[in-house]
This record gives structure tokens, sequence and C-alpha cells, in this order.
């Protein structure tokens, strides 16, 4: 999958423009707050149909404009496809491929798969289960569209149970036997769910571990661990016991809603001993093992996309992650940098076949 040709229509700060595209390595530099990580957003958008960087729809639009567009050209095997994504202000995103609208965001999912590294990975980290759980959830909705479908289904039934329960609470009622009508299909998708993240984070974690390797020199071993209620018990026997506490509580408290990926270091969390460099390092190992396993599952291979990474990492580091980009041939790759001659010295490193947009 190469991109050829990308178009903007007021997204975000970009008025016009267009870039003809390599399909090694594009490189978009210039001072802060030109629009760099726009354009890479506008090439999350075309992957997965929404900002990485968590912005709604509406406020990707350009100041006082009616609507935005994002129009690609993409290299699909033999055939090109061209991709669609516009947004108006009084009306639902529009999703098109070939000029056919998608009736769900899910059916675009997979298409075009990409791999984010930016600044933002820190969050991963450092924030709640959520933000981790919403990143397995990416991973393996770009590599099996059934678990992302499993997904909204088991959300849409949880967030019924848990009105119902409210609903309970205010009107100071009871009934039992409505609520277990939840408790089936909640328990079918969820284990369904479970056994697919147990599953990709089995293969994940060696690959991280490789990738970790290489680029710290084998100093420290890092591992990916994948937490669940389900661990302890049935997803029927987590509903039946905790059923007096989610009463109380007025939501469901055990799940896989609850479920998160630790991410250790010498078998201790690595927020808790890990330098910032070596954090660094893990999330880089992390999102390379993120795109090799992609890869390997659905046969794509997804573009890159490195955001403002040169500005975080050290000389060593920045030269690991060039060989490793090298070794994997990770396909299309898209740079943010401030540095003109930085990156031309990096990029020449990783392929010939590249080019610099100044923004």
């Amino acid at each position: 999958m190469i991109i050829r040709k990308l178009s903007l229509y007021n997204f975000k700060n970009h008025s016009e423009k267009t870039f003809d595209l390599s399909p090694q390595i594009n490189c978009f530099v210039g001072n802060n707050g030109v629009g760099k990580t726009n354009i890479l957003d506008a090439l999350h958008y075309l992957s997965v149909g929404k900002s990485f960087l968590g912005n709604t729809d509406l406020n990707n639009i350009k100041k006082d404009e009616d609507f935005f567009y994002i129009n690609a050209e993409i290299q699909n095997n033999d055939s090109e496809d061209i991709i669609k994504i516009s947004q108006p202000k009084e009306a639902k995103k529009i999703i098109k491929k070939n000029d056919k609208t998608y009736d769900r965001l899910a059916d675009h999912i997979g298409y075009l798969p990409s791999v984010m590294i930016s600044p933002y990975d820190s969050n991963l980290i450092s924030d709640s289960g959520e933000s981790r759980r919403k990143f397995l959830d990416s991973m393996i909705s770009q590599t099996d569209s059934e678990y992302l479908f499993g997904l909204i289904q088991y959300q849409k039934t949880i967030q019924q149970r848990n009105a119902l329960l409210k609903y309970f609470a205010k009107n100071r009622t009871w009934d039992k036997d409505s609520l277990e009508i939840y408790d089936d299909p909640i328990a079918k998708s969820g284990t369904q769910i479970y056994k697919k993240r147990k599953n990709f984070v089995e293969k994940l974690n060696p690959i991280v571990q490789s990738f970790y390797e290489i680029i710290s020199g084998g100093k420290e071993s890092v591992s990916v661990v994948y937490e669940s209620h389900l661990q302890e018990d049935s997803f029927e026997n987590l509903l039946k016991e905790s059923l007096d506490r989610d009463r109380m509580l007025t939501y469901t408290s055990k799940g896989i809603h609850k479920d998160d990926l630790l991410f250790d270091m010498d078998s201790v969390l690595i927020k808790k001993i890990g330098s910032q460099g070596q954090q660094k390092s893990f999330l880089i190992s992390l999102k390379l093992a993120q795109m090799s396993l992609v890869k390997e599952l659905t046969g794509k291979t997804p573009i890159l996309l490195l955001d403002d990474i040169f500005d975080k990492l050290d000389d060593t580091r920045v030269a690991q992650l060039i060989k490793l980009v090298n070794q994997e041939n990770f396909g299309q790759i898209f740079i943010t940098d401030t540095h003109r001659e930085r990156t031309e010295s990096v990029v020449k490193k990783i392929n010939e076949e590249s080019i610099i947009f100044e923004i």
C-alpha cells in the first residue's frame, strides 16, 4: 500500500495543499507551529478515520470554514484506489473508497494500516489503563475486522446494562431477571475479545523484547503483560459474583473493559524504574513490534508515521532506529522535523529515494 498523492482542504491550519509523495520516505520540515504534525494526522485519518490527537472531527475544520476534505490516491497492488474523507460543519463525516461511501467506519479499518510514533506515546506509560486498552484495540482492529465488530457490540451491551443499573438505583427498584438478559451476550462477546487480546499480546511480546534488545544493547529485559479479570474466572461467574457490587456502584465492575497492559522492565513497571531514555526506547520497540505483527497478520505493510521523533532521542538511539527501519523493510515512511540538514542526513542513510517538503 503506497500513498501516491495527498490533498488537504481546510484541514486544521492548511487551506489547500497537495503533496506528490515518494513510495519510500517523505519528510515534512519547518518551524514549530506550521502544521507538520497536522499532515501526519491527515494520514492517520486515511488509516482509521479519525485524529490520533483525540480531536473531534469538527475541531479539525479550519477556523471560519464550513468543512474539511482529505483526498488520497493509493496504489493497492496493481490497482489504484481513491480515498476521500469529508467533514461538513452541519452533517456527518463521510468516507468514500472509489466514490462508494462506507456504511460504517469499521468497514474501512484495516484497509490502510498505520503505525504512529510520536511524543504523545509517553501517555501509554503514564496514563490509566484506558489509553493502553485503546492502543491494544487499535492494533488488533487493524488485523481483525471481526474483533472490531465484537468490541462495538460488547461496548453497546455494557452501556445498556449500566444504564439499567442506574435506572434501578434512581427509582429504588430491582429486577434481577431483566439485568441477567445482558449477561449471556456480554459473556460471549467478552470471552472472544479476551482470547483474541491474549493471543495477540503473546505474539507481540517477544517481538517487543527483540527490538528493545537491539535498541538498548541488551542492558535490560522488558515485557508486555496482559492483565484481565478473565484470568481469574469465567465471565459468567464474574458477573454473578459481582452482582451485589455492581448494584451498589451502578456499573459493571468486572470484565474486559477493565483490562490493562503492564509494561515491565526487569519484572518491575517501567514507569517506576525506567529512565526517560529507557521508556522512549521501550515505546519505539513497542510501535515497531506493532508494525511487524500487523504486517505478519495482514500481509500489508503499514505506513510508518514518525512525528518529531529525532528531537526526542539521542544520536545512538536514532542510529539504532534507522538500522531497524532498514532491516525490517517497513515500507512508506513519513517524518516531521524542525531541522532540514539533520533530516537529510538521516534519510540518506535509510534510502536515497526520499522527498523533503518545506512547510
